[in-house]
């Protein structure tokens, strides 16, 4: 009889390389519910799957139970081009606990054949019920270079006008483009509500924001090691102008950097802005939530 071979035992290196792909274990429930203010449901389950192994058949309402279960109960589906923005609309009209926003993704606005054509389905879908936002629109230095710095100009013009005619959240996502962003806010007027995504800026663009009465949405990224100049930011942000976010599939808070996100990890980036901020965990779980109902609700 030949003898059973036993598995080959997994190196260190090979055994963080798979666990990159798994969701982390969920962390301890809030003691009040809070928002997902940004996440991105699509890339998400198809990129990712569904933490816990939920059904396959519903991968939406696995995800949004889950999160649900550690206090995590509304969630802002926000689009970055036409097709994204289209499928939030629809999942926030089957899933009360979903809000949409809409747009053309700064990076995405350069690519487009036809610009004018894709703004008007934008504005269409910014015209429905449960699309609460437009975003994330605004400008983004990091990854387009000067030759497509017009176009996303011009793109984030055209979104702040949305935003503005329909009454609704200007959500936007700004990467080594503070000035230009305050700028082009300043020569077009900006809507009564402004939400800078993953708010990346230090002290000084924190409270130059704060004081034009923006909202600073802070992700995972303020938990990094690196993040000191955001954890100062984050520390002068009254309580009623600051949002909590994934960006999931990104930006994954630590002690899980670098494996996947999704809304119920938002208790981690909470309670660390709790500790960091010396707020008491409770007042800013309500405040978030008051905020998040303020900018996007009601659900």
């Amino acid at each position: 009889m030949l003898a059973v071979m036993s598995e080959p035992t997994e190196t260190r290196k090979q055994r963080a390389a798979r666990r990159a792909g798994e969701f982390p274990p969920a962390p301890e429930a809030l003691p009040r519910p809070v928002l997902d203010s940004h996440t991105h449901l699509d890339i998400t389950v198809s990129e990712a799957g569904v933490p816990g192994g939920g059904p396959a058949d519903d991968p939406v309402a696995a995800a949004i139970e889950v999160a649900a279960a550690v206090g995590v109960d509304r969630l802002v589906q926000v689009g970055v081009d036409v097709h994204s923005s289209r499928w939030g609309a629809d999942v926030a009209e089957k899933y009360p606990a979903v809000l949409a926003t809409v747009a053309l993704h700064p990076n995405e606005a350069p690519r487009l054949a036809d610009l004018d054509e894709a703004l008007r389905e934008i504005e269409a879908l910014a015209a429905r019920d449960r699309v609460r936002g437009v975003g994330e629109t605004g400008l983004d230095f990091f990854r387009t270079g000067d030759e497509g710095r017009a176009a996303q100009e011009e793109s984030f013009r055209a979104h702040i006008a949305i935003a503005k005619r329909y009454g609704k959240a200007l959500v936007i996502h700004d990467r080594d483009a503070h000035a230009d962003v305050l700028r082009v806010l300043d020569d077009e007027g900006a809507p009564d509500t402004v939400v800078l995504h993953c708010f990346s800026g230090a002290a000084e663009f924190a409270a130059e924001c704060v004081r034009r009465g923006y909202l600073l949405s802070f992700a995972g990224t303020v938990t990094f090691g690196s993040a000191g100049a955001l954890r100062e930011a984050a520390a002068l942000t009254p309580l009623d102008q600051l949002l909590v976010e994934t960006d999931a599939p990104y930006l994954t808070p630590m002690p899980h950097r670098g494996r996947p996100n999704a809304s119920y990890l938002i208790p981690l980036t909470v309670r660390f802005l709790a500790d960091t901020t010396g707020a008491d965990l409770d007042e800013l779980c309500a405040a978030i939530s008051a905020t998040g109902d303020r900018v996007f609700g009601p659900w």
